[in-house]
């Protein structure tokens, strides 16, 4: 399916209100721990593909688990599966899923005696994985490595007979997620530490009931974080959302007030306002901590006629595509000066886009999501637009609420 995105030539919203599905980071991880910890609900779970995917597989029974391209579940469900004793599974996904590496994880996990093999390319799904008791406890990684690699080893931690010493080898990048993962093994009352280079989480037979509130997913948030910059005028309001939030891409706030968004908060809502008359600069982040709102920054970016630089983004190129590449790709076509490497991206201003460019999306889900705000500058058409589902599924019924003009082609 391929949309066709256009807006009035004048573009604004006017105080609208909007509730954005739960964080998939979030639900994903609160999924295995209730899988490992069954007395605990949770609540406003994110609806998106992920989610979903990683729930039935955590469900289920049988011997081949396909998680298609949810990554965040490959993964997390390496480490459990890896330590459910007397389960043997073989875990696999997608095209693109079986070419992104998961051998880090994998050879992480071996050091505390976990047999997994590989079924086709060494170093890459699908994998066989026999899930065995474990007793090690201590644990080498590089800390420069995706962080989700971090988090599924943590989350399983405290079921392992004598808990988990991680020592990270480095540099440590995204440490957002991974505090994100340690406060809601605390809010189980799981005790952790994290001093230095060392994480180390206690074993923990059972936690209380309890339910757990999922945040809204602030990546999602990113597009409207945009949208307001590009609008010549507006005013939105996203729940449920807090100030003092986990999730990394919260950073947004501080990152967007230098392209003219002023953010509040209130009752567990988020207003987004554009700042009149605003004095525009080419802009210059490091996005080690919040690398998948890259995308959103540097389209925005294009859409005001400034230049950027965005750096820390080497996991870009093991996301659901080569993000990098595909961004120079897709701005190119819109008349875009963009060069990256693989770190960094760096964008010369432009007056003129342009307009009624076809965008790959590469079954990326922020693909779709990053470009769509541009059809307030021109119209543009987004292939496989069905994509967004992955993370979530109601942004196009959200635009069209904002008063965008999408029709399928």
């Amino acid at each position: 399916m391929n949309l066709k995105l256009s807006t009035n030539s004048i573009f604004t919203i006017d105080d609208s209100q909007l509730n954005i599905t739960g964080s998939k980071s979030e639900t994903n991880r609160l999924l295995l721990l209730k899988a490992l910890f069954p007395n605990i609900t949770l609540a406003n779970t994110s609806n998106s593909d992920d989610s979903e995917v990683m729930q039935k597989a955590l469900a289920g029974n049988d011997e081949i688990v396909d998680i298609h391209h949810a990554g965040t579940a490959m993964r997390f469900l390496t480490a459990y599966f890896s330590v459910n004793e007397g389960r043997e599974v073989v875990l696999t996904g997608s095209s693109r899923m079986q070419e992104r590496p998961i051998k880090i994880l994998v050879d992480t996990l071996r050091q505390l005696g976990v047999e997994i093999s590989y079924e086709k390319e060494e170093g890459y799904p699908p994998i066989r994985i026999k899930g065995k008791k474990v007793t090690a406890s201590k644990v080498n990684l590089a800390a420069n490595v995706s962080s989700q690699y971090i988090s599924a080893l943590l989350l399983v931690a405290s079921k392992l007979d004598n808990g988990l010493e991680l020592t990270l080898e480095g540099e440590i990048t995204s440490i957002p997620y991974i505090k994100m993962t340690l406060a809601l093994l605390n809010d189980l009352d799981i005790k952790t530490s994290f001093e230095g280079n060392v994480i180390k989480v206690y074993p923990k037979e059972t936690v209380e009931s309890k339910e757990m509130v999922v945040e809204s997913d602030w990546s999602s948030a990113s597009y409207f974080f945009s949208l307001v910059a590009l609008a010549d005028a507006a005013k939105i309001t996203l729940s449920s959302y807090k100030e003092n939030s986990l999730q990394g891409d919260s950073e947004l706030v501080s990152l967007y007030e230098k392209m003219g968004v002023k953010t509040t908060f209130q009752n567990n809502k988020m207003t987004l306002e554009k700042v009149s008359g605003f004095n525009y600069e080419d802009i210059n982040f490091e996005l080690n901590n919040t690398p998948d709102i890259a995308q959103t920054i540097v389209v925005t970016c294009l859409g005001l006629g400034i230049g950027c630089h965005l750096t820390g983004l080497h996991t870009l190129k093991i996301k659901e595509t080569d993000r990098l590449e595909a961004l120079k790709v897709e701005l190119t076509k819109l008349g875009a000066n963009i060069s990256v490497t693989n770190d960094s991206l760096t964008l010369e201003r432009s007056e003129k886009i342009n307009h009624d460019v076809h965008i790959a999306t590469y079954n990326d889900h922020r693909m779709a999501m990053a470009f769509a705000p541009l059809a307030i500058k021109v119209p543009i058409i987004i292939d496989d637009a069905e994509v967004v589902s992955k993370s979530y599924p109601d942004f196009w019924n959200d635009l069209k609420a904002l008063n965008f003009q999408i029709s399928e082609l």
